[in-house]
């Protein structure tokens, strides 16, 4: 056991929590968004056969389904980590001993910018919707009666 004071340990040990927390709440926020995109990309195909009536085959990678499966892959990725991460500082405090790493931060950040860079065609070369043509259901216009 280390000679640091016990409140002093409790303190390190507290915001040894804090930062796990903060890290499992990144984690959840990025499998929700993961979550979302994937189920938006859906909604977007849905929408776009209903009114165009034809099937727009989506991009083999750039798509919105595998990029939000990544973001959850990494977030869950990120938990593990996060747990991991949480064990090795407490015994670190523990024996007073505590060593930051600071490229797991920078992994983590540029991890999130290569999604954000892979974001960018899905909103940039989407399919163009075409208006929709007159449907069976559709009321005549004026000139047409």
């Amino acid at each position: 056991m280390s000679k640091t004071p016990k409140i002093d340990r409790q303190r390190e040990h507290q915001a040894n929590e804090r930062t796990f927390l903060a890290w499992l709440r990144t984690s959840i926020a990025l499998i929700g968004f993961g979550f979302a995109i994937a189920r938006f990309g859906l909604f977007m195909r849905q929408l776009s056969f209903t009114l165009t009536q034809q099937e727009m085959p989506p991009h083999p990678f750039f798509n919105s389904e595998t990029l939000g499966v990544s973001l959850v892959i990494f977030g869950i990725v990120t938990i593990v980590f996060a747990a991991w991460r949480y064990n090795q500082v407490f015994w670190q405090i523990e024996s007073g001993d505590y060593q930051p790493i600071r490229w797991t931060v920078w992994i983590i950040a540029g991890i999130v910018v290569v999604f954000g860079f892979f974001s960018l065609p899905l909103l940039i070369m989407r399919n163009k919707v075409s208006p929709p043509q007159r449907g069976l259901n559709q009321p005549l216009s004026r000139n047409s009666r």
